[in-house]
C-alpha cells in the first residue's frame, strides 16, 4: 500500500517491552476500550511484532523497493533494529531527552531522524550538542504529541526556528492531524522529511486510527508534496522562458506621450507607457530617459526605440 501511494519508507514501532516499561505499568490494569489485554503488558505484548516477523517484514519491502525502518522505544529495540540494518533510526520523541539512549543510539553510526514532541527548545539544543559531536547525520522534526493533533497545536512556525536555530542539519515534520493541508504546508515551510501515521482503515480499535492517513489520502498527501517540491524551485527572481508569451502581449514598452521633435531633450511629461507595438525600452527605462536626446522626431504614441535615441543606455531587465 504505502509503495502505491509513492511513500519512500514504511516505518514501524519497536519496542522491548521490559526495557521500555518498569514492571508496575505492565502490571497496570488497562480497561480502555483500545485494550487488547486486562493489564497494560497484556496489551502491549498482544500488539508487539517478533524479532522474526520485523525480519520478515523487512525482506518483503525489500522485495517491493522500499525502505523500512522503525522507531526504536528503547536501547535494546535499537540494537535490535541496528542488527537489523535499518537505513536511519528514528528516534520518537518520547525518546528524545533520553541522552544516554541518544548517545548509544548516534554511536551505531546510522542517520538518525529525530522527533521532538513534548521538547522544549532548550532540551533540542541540547539534543544537537549530544548528537553533532558523535553522528553529523541527523535531522529534526516539529512535532506535537496529540492524536488527533488540532490545528491550533500544530505550530509550524517552529519549523523556521529550527531553521534558524541548526542551519546544519536537515529540518522535518512529524504530523498527527487530519487531512494532508498541514503537511503539505510544512513542505511549502522547508520541511525535508514527513512522516504521518498510516492505517487501513480509522475506525479500527486503538487510539492512533483516528490521528492517521488511509491509503486514499496517504496517495493525495505523496502527490502533493511531490508538486509543491516542484514548485519551491529557485530563489532567483528573473524573466522565465515560460512568461515570454506573456511578456510578448502583455509587456509595456516607453511611448512618445507627445509629438517629440527631432533633438529634443526628453523630459518626463513627454513620455507614458503602454503595450506598444513594436516593443521599445521597457517601463524601468524610463527615469533614464530623461535628459537623452533623440536622433529623429518621434510621433505621438509611437514607441520610443533604442534608434531613436543617442548614446542609449540599455537597461538589464
Amino acid at each position: 500500500v504505502l509503495q502505491d501511494c509513492g511513500a519512500d519508507c514504511a516505518k514501524f514501532q519497536k519496542s522491548e517491552l521490559e526495557y521500555k516499561f518498569n514492571k508496575k505499568a505492565l502490571e497496570r490494569p488497562y480497561t480502555s476500550k483500545h485494550s487488547w489485554g486486562k493489564t497494560y503488558g497484556e496489551h502491549k505484548r498482544h500488539l508487539e511484532f517478533s524479532h522474526d516477523q520485523y525480519r520478515e517484514l523487512k525482506k518483503y519491502a525489500e522485495e517491493i523497493g522500499i525502505f523500512f525502518t522503525a522507531s526504536g522505544m528503547d536501547e535494546m529495540a535499537v540494537e535490535f533494529l541496528h542488527e537489523l540494518d535499518v537505513p536511519f533510526f528514528k528516534v520518537g520523541s518520547g525518546d528524545t531527552n533520553n541522552f544516554p539512549y541518544l548517545e548509544k543510539t548516534a554511536k551505531k553510526g546510522r542517520p538518525m531522524v529525530i522527533s521532538s514532541g513534548m521538547q522544549s527548545m532548550n532540551t533540542m539544543h541540547q539534543v544537537y550538542q549530544i548528537v553533532k559531536p558523535i553522528n553529523p547525520n541527523f535531522c529534526f522534526l516539529q512535532c506535537t504529541s496529540a492524536y488527533p493533533l488540532q490545528p491550533q497545536d500544530v505550530n509550524l512556525r517552529v519549523i523556521s526556528a529550527y531553521q534558524s536555530a541548526f542551519p546544519d542539519i536537515p529540518i522535518g515534520y512529524s504530523g498527527h492531524e487530519t487531512g494532508i493541508a498541514i503537511s503539505v504546508a510544512a513542505v511549502a515551510m522547508g520541511a525535508k522529511v514527513v512522516e504521518r501515521h498510516v492505517t487501513l482503515d480509522k475506525t479500527w480499535k486503538g487510539s492512533d486510527h483516528q490521528a492517521s492517513l488511509e491509503p486514499n489520502e496517504l496517495a493525495e498527501l505523496v502527490k502533493a508534496i511531490r508538486t509543491v517540491e516542484k514548485a519551491m524551485g529557485s530563489p532567483v527572481k528573473q524573466l522565465l522562458p515560460c512568461e515570454m508569451a506573456c511578456n510578448e502581449k502583455l509587456g509595456k514598452s516607453v511611448v512618445a506621450k507627445v509629438t517629440i521633435p527631432e533633438g529634443a531633450v526628453l523630459t518626463l511629461d513627454m513620455l507614458t507607457v503602454k503595450v506598444g507595438e513594436p516593443k521599445g525600452f521597457p517601463p524601468e527605462a524610463i527615469f533614464d530617459l530623461v535628459g537623452q536626446k533623440v536622433k529623429k522626431s518621434i510621433e505621438e504614441d509611437e514607441t520610443i526605440t533604442e534608434q531613436a535615441v543617442e548614446n542609449h543606455v540599455k537597461v538589464k531587465c
